[in-house]
């Protein structure tokens, strides 16, 4: 394989595991729909990729033939994603608890947070309503690399979902770094909303949801 083939296929696979990450699982055929590839085409990399520990499949049933390979990312995939120079961060954590110990790390998480609050607060001042916040979130958690976007529900809440989490690896080690999370966005959308958090990584699930409610 030439070296521009090599590329094209890291490429092709690259894309594969950014639309599961995106769409969630998904068969071969729904794959190619959204690759100029054909479904042949698509299997030969998800095989491949499964080889690499990527991804894998569980089967579901259909009204007629076989049933279909539903594939889907496993925790392996994270390393395809955007990770924060997450040992550099796991390491300072526990260099802070051991030199500080949970109070000390604990004042720097708040640290943080507010300067997160103002930044963010920032880059929202100029939307009008509850809708137009939750979007201008979402971009900014999709540029920090957590593949977010909003749902709006038919009772009138809206979903905040966050695809992947750069800083898995911290928060796993640092309960403090998700309730932080859900203090900052409490703080940026302001007090006439609830939050509750309905989905997490960190307890299995393949995605972490925010719902948020006007009061």
């Amino acid at each position: 394989m030439s070296k521009k083939d090599a590329v094209s296929v890291t490429s092709t696979r690259r894309t594969i595991v950014t639309l599961l990450k995106q769409h969630g699982p998904m068969d071969a055929i729904t794959l190619a729909s959204k690759l100029p590839l054909t479904g042949v085409a698509v299997r030969q990399h998800l095989y491949e990729l499964q080889k690499l520990q990527v991804i894998e499949y569980e089967e579901e049933a259909r009204p007629m033939g076989r049933p279909a390979k539903i594939w889907k990312l496993t925790a392996q995939a994270n390393r395809w994603f955007p990770n924060g120079y997450m040992q550099l961060s796991v390491d300072l954590l526990h260099s802070i608890r051991a030199s500080f110990g949970d109070e000390g790390l604990g004042k720097i998480l708040d640290d943080h947070k507010f300067t997160q609050e103002k930044k963010y607060q920032e880059q929202l001042s100029d939307a009008v309503n509850l809708k137009d916040k939750l979007q201008e979130l979402s971009m900014i958690r999709m540029n920090e690399g957590y593949f977010a976007e909003v749902q709006e529900q038919e009772d009138g809440s809206y979903l905040l979902i966050q695809k992947h989490c750069p800083i898995m690896e911290a928060a796993a080690v640092c309960s403090g770094i998700c309730r932080n999370e859900l203090e900052l966005f409490q703080t940026v959308l302001g007090d006439r909303v609830t939050i509750e958090r309905v989905e997490y990584l960190l307890s299995g699930e393949s995605r972490c949801v925010y719902r948020v409610t006007e009061i």
